[in-house]
């Protein structure tokens, strides 16, 4: 029978599109904010290591607001948790052109814009579908959720780049535009938690993970995935996802310039890797209902590998700029529905906020070693070579490395 509980069909597609949306717009904003680097600099002379420390700070910083929000939507809610961000976020974009400084840059974008934009992300918004989706449902929810986060980097890119290219606009009123678009996930983010209810009707993965479950509280369940081997290597592989996507997502543009390319091909590169992985989201999405998450994930982190040792041998041109985005779009940020399922199947979705949340942590540990580092080695040898290689190698230990999981197998639909 189905749960009474749990939301209709119809209105679970609704609240998957609130929560896609407003990711739309978070991860639009974050993923867009170095194509800021060299015009911040050309007006502030800051220096691009500095600023690519600040952005560098933001990956880092989003990555500790993940178990640090889904912990707090565990315990008092999701809402507070969407509203407060969303504030924060808005002054946050506000406030930048006011302090451009080394340090002026790591509070705003590094601290208040992160915490912002994570609030608004993947823990608290899966979390929060999860705990009210059956669970053959999740994969496809969790991947459209997923493509919501693509389509706003496809979306922002390219309005960003056109904004900061007009001089009566310029960078900073591109921040006044995000501070201003941010405000609207608060009457989304009314909608997806107006219920009031979720965590305590959604059915485990499995009836171990449920027996389990019935009784643990938010810190037994912590220490139970701490203490196993899976966890950690979830973790591994997704600090390779975020070395890899912090780099590009920061220093792309800059190697286009080093192409001797204009700043169009950058925003454009950026924007197609976003719509990409609209469709590998998707797909995924699907695939995780069919197939093994692991299996999956190995896969994709492979397929990053053979990418870049192609792109490196291939002439820089616009064209190869853009084959290579779209076809690492495929698997962008289509690694989140498959690690998200895992963890909830190793440990159910109660407090999948939580636990997913930390295993972004570790993506973000990566996303702050790939903007950073990848700003002092170009600064260094001019050019991104060795970051290039780091990328590779880590993609193949990623890939190697989800294959021992030991991952339940796939919950068919049931009537």
């Amino acid at each position: 029978m189905p749960n009474p509980a749990l939301p209709s069909k119809n209105q679970l597609w609704l609240l998957v599109a609130a929560a896609a949306v407003i990711l739309l717009i978070t991860s639009g904003i974050r993923l867009s904010l170095g194509l800021f680097i060299k015009p911040i600099d050309a007006s502030a002379h800051i220096g691009i290591v500095p600023i690519s420390f600040a952005l560098a700070v933001t990956q880092l910083m989003w990555g500790v607001s993940q178990p640090v929000t889904g912990a707090l939507a565990d315990k008092f809610g999701a809402w507070r948790v969407l509203l407060f961000g969303t504030l924060l976020l808005a002054i946050g974009c506000f406030s930048v052109p006011y302090f451009v400084s080394a340090g002026g840059l790591v509070v705003t974008l590094g601290i208040l814009v992160a915490f912002g934009t994570g609030a608004g992300s993947f823990s608290v918004l899966m979390g929060q579908v999860a705990n009210q989706t059956p669970p053959h449902m999740r994969g496809t929810a969790s991947g459209i959720i997923n493509a919501g986060s693509s389509f706003g980097q496809f979306l922002f890119a390219p309005i960003l780049q056109g904004l900061i290219a007009l001089p009566v606009v310029g960078w900073t009123g591109a921040m006044y535009f995000m501070a201003g678009t941010s405000l609207l996930c608060l009457p989304l983010a009314y909608y997806l938690t107006q219920g009031n209810n979720v965590g305590k009707h959604a059915p485990a993965a499995s009836s171990a993970v449920a027996n389990n479950q019935a009784h643990e509280t938010l810190s037994q369940c912590i220490r139970r995935a701490l203490s196993d081997r899976n966890y950690w290597l979830l973790h591994i592989g997704f600090f390779t996802c975020g070395f890899h996507i912090a780099f590009l997502v920061t220093h792309l543009p800059m190697e286009v310039t080093l192409a001797g390319l204009g700043s169009n091909v950058a925003s454009w590169s950026l924007a197609l890797i976003g719509l990409s992985n609209v469709v590998g989201s998707l797909f995924v999405g699907w695939c995780v209902g069919h197939f093994r998450s692991k299996y999956i994930l190995f896969w994709m982190y492979l397929s990053r590998t053979i990418l870049i040792a192609i792109f490196l041998m291939a002439p820089k041109t616009a064209t190869t700029f853009f084959i290579f985005a779209v076809s690492l779009g495929l698997t962008w940020l289509a690694t989140v529905p498959p690690t998200a399922a895992t963890v909830g199947k190793l440990y159910g979705v109660k407090y999948l906020a939580t636990l997913f949340g930390l295993v972004l942590f570790s993506h973000q540990v990566g996303g702050f070693l790939g903007a950073y580092l990848g700003g002092i080695v170009v600064d260094k040898f001019g050019n991104y070579q060795y970051m290039w290689y780091a990328d590779m190698a880590l993609a193949a230990l990623a890939a190697v490395l989800n294959l021992p999981i030991q991952e339940p197998k796939i919950m068919k639909a049931t009537s």
